[in-house]
């Protein structure tokens, strides 16, 4: 009754937001306990590289914590939405993901193999999630296969290409989001503060979006509800299940809404993140030097003698600030034609994927 009445109070769509967001935190809040004593119990502790001395004293601490995420994500999401096909990609894709990492993480801790899943099996699982939500984007939610260019104005019809399109903007955000993923706090922050602006991204952009939003909010509250345990010093790790199905997520909605090209400003942090990866490797192998003192970035701040909370709350500051710049950037923006015209309207003369006619 009282969900009921704030609903009503707030309106029906802000309020199923907020009512599932807050249920997706507090179902964090009030599982987590329980389930670190469950890894605990199996012996399911985090390995740490032996380069990271400071890191030391986390040995063994529990992992896997992705899996209490993903369920106070899924549970009010499904209670709450009205299933629409774009809202149910972004779903399937993080659930999937979530998949992924849980099977990288059981590689990892159960039959101890440090570097988990082979990374051709994880390119070629991602490649078939690409595809899924391909499928869904063009034929189930009746966008059209065309790339924004925010804030140009510009739609580019890149037709069946579009599926690689898809495939490197999730190889890409999952395995950045993956990267974050190494201080307290860190990958849940940067990754709760992103998909708070894709909140605010789909409540501008009209009715047809609302089922995204609460897939945003969903998420975002199970994010800030197990920072409640993630945050220095760790009670326990999201794992690979976590930093995959948050990369997963974010990656969906960038899809859904158009947003492919301006995630690279509105997920910032994890660009740079990704970056300082691919500059230390490519500064080592050609020039035989070090650019970091470590790859990723927020190691070689720890190395510079950073604590963690100072590196976690400053990685949060540049997050934000990309957040608040990718929004104001979509928001001076012209809507792009992003969804072509449903079969069953009027004037849906053309087939699901085709560019949006002239006009």
């Amino acid at each position: 009754m009282i969900a009921l009445a704030a609903a009503h109070a707030l309106g029906s769509q802000a309020g199923r937001v907020l009512i599932s967001s807050s249920a997706s935190l507090l179902m964090c809040l009030f599982l987590s306990p329980r389930f670190i004593d469950f890894l605990r119990y199996r012996s399911f502790g985090q390995h740490i590289q032996e380069e990271l001395q400071q890191h030391q004293a986390k040995m063994g601490t529990p992992t896997m914590g992705g899996v209490i995420i993903v369920l106070a994500f899924a549970v009010p999401y499904l209670f709450l939405s009205t299933h629409d096909w774009a809202s149910l990609g972004v779903f399937g894709a993080t659930l999937a993901c979530a998949a992924l990492g849980l099977a990288d993480d059981y590689t990892k801790i159960v039959r101890r193999r440090s570097l988990g899943l082979r990374g051709r099996t994880k390119m070629a699982v991602l490649l078939l999630i690409s595809v899924g939500l391909w499928w869904v984007a063009t034929y189930k939610a009746h966008m059209s296969q065309s790339i924004s260019l925010r804030p140009l104005d510009v739609s580019v019809y890149v037709g069946p290409f579009y599926i690689v399109f898809i495939y490197l903007v999730f190889a890409g955000t999952t395995n950045a989001v993956n990267l974050t993923d190494g201080l307290d706090g860190l990958a849940a922050g940067c990754g709760a503060i992103t998909l708070l602006t894709y909140m605010g991204i789909t409540f501008v952009t009209g009715p047809s979006d609302h089922d995204l939003e609460l897939v945003a909010g969903c998420l975002c509250g199970s994010c800030i509800g197990f920072l409640w345990f993630n945050s220095f010093p760790a009670s326990v790790f999201m794992g690979d299940t976590g930093s995959l199905a948050i990369g997963g997520a974010i990656a969906g909605l960038a899809v859904m809404t158009g947003t492919e090209v301006l995630l690279v400003v509105i997920g910032g942090i994890f660009v740079i993140e990704a970056l300082s990866v691919i500059i230390q490797v490519f500064s080592f192998k050609v020039f035989h030097k070090r650019v970091f003192k470590m790859a990723p970035i927020h190691h070689h701040f720890g190395m510079e003698a950073w604590s963690e909370t100072k590196i976690m709350l400053r990685f949060w500051i540049v997050a934000a600030a990309c957040g608040a710049i990718g929004f104001t950037l979509y928001q001076i923006s012209e809507p792009a034609a992003r969804r072509s015209v449903p079969a069953h309207s009027a004037s849906a003369a053309a087939a699901p994927g085709s560019p949006p006619a002239a006009g």
